[in-house]
């Protein structure tokens, strides 16, 4: 079988390729998605262990429904694999009850370093925030906390995030609503967990 080159191939090619068995098309869309879904889960999960896991069992699971796969959107496909494996891993009773303080502490992996031209204090700032922000989710009832994760931090549209949810597109907007309030309030009567430039709010 002709091997897949470094650019220019589709997603269609390779989700193809992948349904004939081309494990190397399938690691090219396992690379391609990978941040995505673990991000998902971390958020999810709340413990970058489980996300992990939760991660591998997704593209496991991908990769033996993928003949299932006929068209459509790949990435909201794949996605609601990821959920249902962290659903499952948290019906398992093996997670955490409780995210420690040594995890919370963790640079998160979906944050990258300061770059060159990030001061320090900019830095530590947007961490600030990020830890904020991490805290809040938690906070939230598990579907909405879906909601938010899947349109505001993962991008989806609203008719993406529906497909992987399995709900309508109306209950994702009402979720999300619902969400975002509860986001405000929390920060508003949590502003010492907000960088001090933004507790005015």
């Amino acid at each position: 079988m002709e091997r897949l080159g470094e650019a220019g191939v589709d997603e269609a090619l390779l989700i193809a390729r992948s349904q004939q068995g081309d494990t190397d098309a399938f690691n090219r869309l396992v690379a391609q998605y990978h941040r995505q879904v673990f991000n998902l889960a971390y958020r999810m999960l709340g413990d970058r262990a489980a996300a992990e896991d939760a991660t591998q069992e997704t593209f496991l699971s991908a990769f033996q429904k993928l003949g299932s796969f006929r068209a459509g959107n790949f990435r909201a496909w794949l996605l609601r694999i990821a959920v249902n494996a962290c659903r499952d891993y948290l019906r398992s009773g093996h997670h955490r009850k409780t995210l420690s303080l040594e995890g919370l502490a963790e640079e998160d992996p979906t944050t990258p370093f300061p770059s060159n031209d990030e001061a320090p204090e900019d830095y530590a700032l947007r961490r600030e925030l990020r830890d904020a922000i991490a805290q809040g989710l938690k906070t939230l009832p598990p579907d909405q906390r879906l909601a938010i994760l899947l349109v505001d931090v993962q991008g989806l549209s609203y008719e993406e995030a529906a497909q992987v949810m399995g709900v309508p597109m109306g209950t994702v907007k009402s979720r999300l609503s619902r969400a975002r309030l509860a986001m405000r309030s929390y920060l508003l009567a949590h502003k010492e967990l907000l960088p001090a430039s933004l507790r005015f709010l």
